[in-house]
């Protein structure tokens, strides 16, 4: 977490994520307790609205069963699906051979419909398992598919994460 103080700023208190750390933005005539302070309930308001945010592991294998049926017409039932920490070059991964697909937790918090990418993604690989046309005609069955992969290869670009948008 990083608190950043500003003789610019009369009142307001902020706060938003950038990457992996918290950043509350105060005013500089704040006392340290009023700061302490402020920067508890900014960060506890932050997470709250973050977890607002985050599809549970339940709630993301009935995405994908919806995704599964709107745009695979049922050919793609995944049989779980879920948020893993230990992807760091990657955004996703899917195993046809149990039909299991995992998301990486880099993506909570990220716009819905680049969520719904990475899905129908992985989703694609439970019928095609690489990356040829047929595999790239499913994905871009997704109507969003073209903006959600800029949107990842920008947020790596910025991040310096490495994925290149690179989804599994």
């Amino acid at each position: 977490m990083e608190v950043r103080r500003s003789a610019r700023r009369r009142r307001t208190v902020s706060a938003y994520r950038d990457g992996d750390t918290i950043i509350v933005l105060v005013p500089a005539t704040l006392s340290r307790g009023e700061e302490e302070r402020w920067v508890e309930e900014m960060v506890s308001r932050l997470e709250r609205s973050e977890a607002r945010t985050r599809p549970t592991d339940e709630q993301l294998l009935a995405r994908a069963r919806q995704l599964n049926d709107e745009i695979f017409g049922g050919l793609a039932d995944p049989a779980t699906v879920r948020w893993v920490d230990n992807q760091r070059s990657r955004w996703g991964s899917c195993t046809p051979g149990d039909r299991s697909i995992r998301l990486s937790s880099r993506l909570q918090g990220m716009p819905t419909w680049v969520i719904d990418y990475v899905l129908v993604h992985e989703l694609a690989h439970l019928l095609v398992p690489g990356h040829d046309d047929e595999f790239w005609a499913w994905v871009n069955r997704y109507d969003r598919s073209e903006r959600a992969r800029g949107y990842l290869l920008g947020w790596s670009s910025r991040e310096g994460a490495g994925t290149d948008g690179y989804v599994d």
